[in-house]
């Protein structure tokens, strides 16, 4: 690694338990390359770090106005004092880069892509119309443009069905739903629909039924023209909230087809950089479809290392530092669990009844997503902060139990994973 180009975490939006940003900060801290964070405020796990060699505190909400943004970021860059690698945690903050990198550029290393290309691939209708372009199965999808086109669909669909924010950035400012929200029937989607004003910014996206479906993640660094520098594959195998949140606990698992899958579509719309995709394994047909491409670093990165022991944070950092990046081949078996949500995850999925068929039996190693013995204090301070947002997944997980059968269960938050 080149220890004299710092990396910097770039957030935009008020989510401080994350542990992708404390992931990123260890895993390039611990080879010496001095890390930077923007955090919400001093307290934070990711401010907590022992591999920060500074932070920065500037509170954001996703409304601001884009100018304001890389003014702030380019103040950062002048007190960081040298071009710093850019490692932003949310689709924000990889829109944001792409659409100002010329403003940028000289104070910051980062990937250069197509400047609309993060935005559309951020955006539900714009991924979708990806996939159908290059021919990349996804669940079928309407996007309504007013109440009118959402009493239509309600006649026709075949529910339940699934809503969504349709955009970035919309999602911090005015969403619509409060995350990836299941709705049981037409009853639900226009009572819902009643408060998404006169243009709704959601998508309503057909339902694929945990009982025949699988997830699996990609996570890959690409380089020029969408060329892999490292691609990884893993099943999820728990999330919170419960088969449609953040990942709790997932295994790394060889996939070759999806692997050719994943490959093919990045290097087909030439995207460069992280990303993270999510997949659903569609038993009924036997078909992988795409339902989210994230530009950027997945909260559950340091899942995936390959022999040489490279993630996709170190091979960005690499790569932008004119280095080689070590190929290998991933850790199969290897497992990640996030502390904090994997219990109440179980203990839903237990209820449930749900499994992942391809999950190892037993893990050939595990990675905890905030506890670490070189640096323990980010998992106390999640600890100290995840009293009150641990009270509301436990009256969650409650009244999902209650619903389960027999009515639509609560919304499920959204935020990067």
């Amino acid at each position: 690694m080149d220890r004299s180009v710092p990396g910097l975490i770039v957030k935009i939006g008020a989510y401080p338990l994350h542990h992708g940003g404390v992931g990123a900060i260890r895993s390039l801290g611990r080879l010496g390359v001095p890390m930077y964070a923007v955090t919400e405020d001093r307290f934070t796990p990711a401010a907590a770090s022992r591999y920060l060699r500074g932070r920065f505190v500037w509170p954001t909400t996703g409304s601001e106005e884009p100018e304001r943004l890389v003014a702030g970021l380019l103040r950062i860059g002048r007190r960081i004092g040298r071009p710093a690698v850019l490692i932003p945690t949310d689709e924000e903050a990889a829109v944001l880069i792409a659409e100002h990198a010329e403003a940028l550029a000289g104070s910051f290393l980062f990937p250069r892509v197509a400047a609309g290309l993060p935005r559309r691939l951020a955006s539900k209708q714009g991924l979708h119309e990806l996939c159908v372009a290059h021919g990349v199965p996804s669940p079928a999808a309407a996007f309504p443009a007013s109440y009118a086109e959402i009493e239509a669909y309600a006649r026709r669909a075949r529910f339940p069905v699934v809503a969504k924010n349709r955009e970035a950035f919309v999602r911090r400012s005015a969403p619509a739903v409060a995350g990836t929200t299941r709705i049981g029937g037409p009853e639900h989607l226009l009572d819902l629909a009643r408060d998404w004003g006169p243009r709704p910014g959601v998508i309503l996206q057909e339902y694929l039924p945990r009982e025949q479906a699988e997830d699996w993640i990609v996570h890959a660094c690409c380089g020029a023209g969408g060329a892999p520098l490292a691609l990884f594959t893993g099943v999820k195998v728990r999330s919170w909230p419960p088969h449609a949140g953040m990942t709790a606990c997932a295994y790394v698992v060889d996939n070759p087809e999806l692997a050719r899958t994943a490959g093919q579509f990045i290097k087909g719309i030439g995207f460069t950089g992280i990303a993270d995709l999510d997949w659903r394994f569609d038993r009924r047909d036997g078909r992988y479809k795409l339902l989210d491409f994230n530009p950027r670093m997945g909260a559950q990165f340091r899942l995936f290392e390959n022999t040489a022991g490279v993630d996709v944070v170190r091979a960005l950092h690499l790569h932008l530092t004119g280095r080689a990046v070590p190929g290998g081949v991933q850790r199969a078996g290897h497992r990640f669990v996030v502390e904090n949500v994997d219990l109440p995850a179980l203990l839903a999925y237990r209820r449930s009844g749900c499994t992942a068929p391809h999950a190892p039996a037993r893990p050939t190693g595990t990675e905890l997503a905030w506890f670490a013995g070189d640096d323990p204090l980010p998992f106390f301070t999640m600890l100290a902060r995840s009293v009150g947002p641990g009270a509301r997944h436990l009256v969650q997980l409650h009244r999902a139990g209650r619903r389960a059968g027999t009515d639509t269960p609560p919304r499920q938050g959204e935020g990067p994973h």
